[in-house]
C-alpha cells in the first residue's frame, strides 16, 4: 500500500511545496516593501519642533575627530540648537576603536561650534543604535527629559523611531543634510542595512 501511494504522494508533496515557499517569498516581499515605504517616509520628512532635547546618534571618529558623516549630524543638531528647538543636546556613542568615544568627541566639536558645556550631555557608552536608545531613555529619565528630537541619517530614522517608541521615549525625527563622502556606499546599501536590522530588531535578533 505503501508503495503504491508513494508516487502519489510525490504528486502533491511537491505542488505543496511550491505553494508554501510561493507564500513565504511573497510575503517576504510584502514585508521588504512595507519596511522600505516606512524608511522613505521617515527619510523625507523633518519632524523638527520645541522639545526638551536633541539626540545627536553618533558616527565614525578619526583620533578624536568626527567624520564627515558625523559632522553633518553634530552641524545639523546645531543649528536646531540656536533655533531654539532645545536647550539641550545629547550626544551619543561609546568606543570609536581609538582612546575617544563618539560621544564624548561630539561634546567637544559641539564647543568648538559655540554650544556651552552646561548644554550638551555626552553618552559615552553604547555600540549600537539598540544600546544609544536605551542609554537615551535613561538619560531622559533622569533629567525629566519628555520630548526629543533625533538627529541621524534620513535611512535611519524609522528604526530609531520605532526602537525610541519601544523605549517609551516621545521622539520627533530630523535628518541631518546630504553630505558628499568619498568612497561612500550607493544609495541602495544604507537602505538594505536599513530593513534588516529593523526586520532582525522585530525578531528579538539583536
Amino acid at each position: 500500500m505503501n508503495v503504491k501511494d508513494s508516487p502519489q504522494r510525490r504528486k502533491w508533496i511537491l505542488p505543496s511545496v511550491l505553494l508554501v515557499l510561493l507564500a513565504l517569498a511573497t510575503g517576504t516581499l510584502g514585508w521588504c516593501y512595507w519596511v522600505y515605504m516606512q524608511i522613505e517616509r521617515y527619510a523625507s520628512q523633518d519632524e523638527a519642533a520645541p522639545a526638551d532635547a536633541i539626540a545627536v546618534f553618533g558616527a565614525a571618529e578619526y583620533d578624536g575627530r568626527p567624520s564627515p558623516v558625523y559632522r553633518a549630524r553634530l552641524d545639523h543638531a546645531e543649528v536646531l540648537f540656536n533655533r531654539g528647538i532645545a536647550p539641550l543636546i545629547i550626544t551619543v556613542g561609546g568606543d570609536g576603536g581609538d582612546e575617544f568615544s563618539e560621544g564624548a568627541v561630539g561634546r567637544e566639536y559641539l564647543m568648538g561650534a559655540g554650544v556651552p558645556e552646561s548644554a550638551i550631555i555626552a553618552e559615552t557608552e553604547s555600540r549600537s543604535t539598540e544600546e544609544s536608545a536605551r542609554r537615551i531613555a535613561v538619560i531622559a529619565r533622569t533629567n525629566g527629559l519628555h520630548r526629543l528630537v533625533v538627529v541621524s541619517d534620513d535611512t535611519h530614522l524609522f528604526r530609531i523611531h520605532e526602537i525610541c517608541a519601544a523605549d517609551g521615549l516621545n521622539v520627533l525625527t530630523s535628518p541631518r543634510p546630504h553630505v558628499a563622502v568619498e568612497g561612500g556606499t550607493t544609495e541602495t546599501e544604507p537602505i538594505v542595512h536599513e530593513i534588516l536590522s529593523y526586520t532582525a530588531w522585530r525578531l528579538g535578533w539583536n
